[in-house]
């Protein structure tokens, strides 16, 4: 009879044990925190990540203003100067070299060993992957919004509803491009090739969009330059910033970055997977992270 009522008592759970919202909540709080513990520490990493886009303001626009003229294109409802056609691109590429500079991060933390730390807590993979990639986006976005309140007294001064408007586009792209360098931080073994690779991956992605020249001028120039814009991820993440600041949407580039956003973030789960990942190839050949 004991062994009857034993047996109708629960099983034991399988698979881990289970968080409660609170605790999933503190482990994201500590994720975040160190990750802005690691920016208050490393300042010039913030300062640099802000200097690179205002001397494009500042002295790229200044430069072409007056050769590089902007017809009337959408959202624009008039001619508008080059430095504030420029400014969305710019955005973007706070939030391109913030995602990569996170993944190298994850690099470092990875030979260091401090990720396999994370990745063994009993909190899912998948959430402290995410965790990681909030915390990321959440640091690039604040450097996004210090840039527009320099450029705003640079004479780039949008709607003001454009500020609040935003801040769903910069979270959307910030979270696609991090997902993009978490990737490809899962097949980067040594932190001295990251480098290397980001510059094939960095620099086409910003320079083949529509970051510093609109789409039809680049059609008019090279064709197939255009079919690679259009190609590009970046491309649509720079509109989407673009018709966010003057409160607009552009279906096609949310589309396209929520679903870029959700294959690159479900590439990079599935590339740390310890049976599957680096972490797989490194148990099989004996490494260590």
């Amino acid at each position: 009879m004991a062994l009857v009522r034993d047996f109708g008592k629960a099983a034991p759970e399988v698979g881990g044990p289970r968080f409660s919202l609170t605790e999933h909540f503190i482990c994201l709080k500590g994720i975040v925190y160190r990750e802005g513990l690691r920016l208050f520490h490393h300042r010039d990493r913030f300062i640099s990540s802000l200097v690179r886009p205002l001397l494009w303001l500042f002295v790229f626009a200044a430069g072409f203003r007056q050769v590089l003229g902007v017809s009337i294109i959408p959202p624009y409802k008039t001619y508008v100067l080059y430095e504030v056609y420029i400014t969305p691109g710019l955005c973007g590429m706070i939030l391109l070299f913030s995602g990569m500079q996170s993944s190298l991060s994850m690099v470092y933390d990875r030979e260091m060993g401090n990720m396999r730390i994370l990745l063994v807590s009993p909190f899912p993979r998948w959430f402290l992957l995410v965790s990681k990639l909030l915390a990321g986006v959440s640091v690039s976005i604040l450097q996004v919004y210090v840039f527009l309140a320099v450029a705003f007294f640079w004479g780039v001064k949008p709607p003001p509803i454009g500020y609040l408007f935003v801040l769903p586009a910069l979270f959307l792209s910030g979270m696609m491009l991090c997902s993009l360098g978490m990737l490809l931080s899962s097949m980067i073994r040594q932190l001295e090739n990251f480098a290397g690779i980001m510059n094939f991956v960095i620099f086409p992605m910003y320079f083949a969009s529509s970051a510093l020249y609109p789409l039809w001028r680049i059609q008019e120039s090279s064709p197939l330059l255009h079919k690679i814009c259009l190609a590009n991820p970046f491309t649509y993440a720079v509109e989407l910033i673009r018709f966010a600041i003057y409160g607009q949407i552009d279906w096609t580039s949310l589309l396209v970055v929520a679903g870029c956003t959700g294959l690159f973030l479900a590439g990079a789960i599935l590339a740390y997977d310890p049976s599957k990942g680096w972490l797989g190839r490194r148990q099989e050949t004996g490494g260590v992270s």
